[in-house]
């Protein structure tokens, strides 16, 4: 199995300290689990480079065309 040594601020090294105490066997098994978490996240493929809501789409679109003037000339005079 390859090796290889990471430096981690004393912040970072602590909180895996307690998450590898809480939540794993031992330190190796966390550093193995959560690189490989990490990889796995990193690698997401995007379906839809531009995901789009229809509904939102209509609403923008309609927005415009049915609003009535809410500051209508007719309401300001005396």
């Amino acid at each position: 199995m390859p090796t290889f040594e990471l430096n981690l601020s004393d912040d970072v090294y602590a909180e895996f300290q307690q998450l590898a105490d809480e939540e794993f066997v031992s330190e190796e098994q966390a550093a193995e689990d959560l690189i490989a978490s990490g990889i796995e996240a990193y690698n997401v493929s995007v379906v839809d480079d531009e995901p789009r809501d229809e509904m939102l789409d209509g609403a923008e679109n309609n927005m415009f065309d049915t609003a009535e003037d809410p500051g209508s000339i007719e309401d300001d005079r005396l």
